[in-house]
């Protein structure tokens, strides 16, 4: 069996203009390059996990429902950065499909809570069966009309 370096650079590359096409290919991407991806990145909000969070949140949350996910918004006190919750049921699926889901609304989350500079609420966002089916810029603008409308 032959094992060989894939990411080292060849080392033709820095002389041979010939060899730099074959060694980019086996380079990995340079992401902090301005060619590399241009990600927009804000901090990832403040989650919670404790159950009684979620009752509570239940129980005096705002409802409000979209195709990819429910929203149970609530006030908190003004001045606290928003706090988050994410779940998924077991009736979406098993593991591999529930977690997909909850990656793409916390994903969606980040985005839409960093653009917004909301404050003093707290969120719980529970996943539906289209989570992970809805093309991701339909679930991010769902998500941004229902956060608009839970701030009120």
């Amino acid at each position: 069996m032959v094992s060989a370096p894939v990411w080292r650079p060849l080392a033709a590359a820095r002389s041979l203009p010939t060899a730099v096409p074959r060694a980019a290919l086996n380079s990995p991407p340079n992401f902090c390059s301005p060619e590399g991806l241009n990600l927009v990145s804000f901090a990832p909000p403040v989650t919670f996990s404790q159950r009684a969070d979620f009752l509570r949140m239940a129980a005096r949350g705002r409802k409000l429902a979209r195709p990819g996910f429910v929203l149970q918004a609530a006030k908190a006190i003004p001045g606290v950065p928003v706090r988050v919750g994410y779940t998924a049921t077991k009736k979406i699926g098993n593991a591999v499909v529930r977690n997909r889901a909850r990656r793409r609304l916390k994903e969606a989350a980040r985005l839409a809570l960093g653009e917004m500079q909301i404050s003093g609420m707290e969120f719980v966002f529970i996943c539906r069966q289209d989570t992970g089916l809805l093309p991701f810029a339909t679930l991010c603008e769902n998500l941004k009309t229902a956060l608009a409308e839970a701030a009120k």
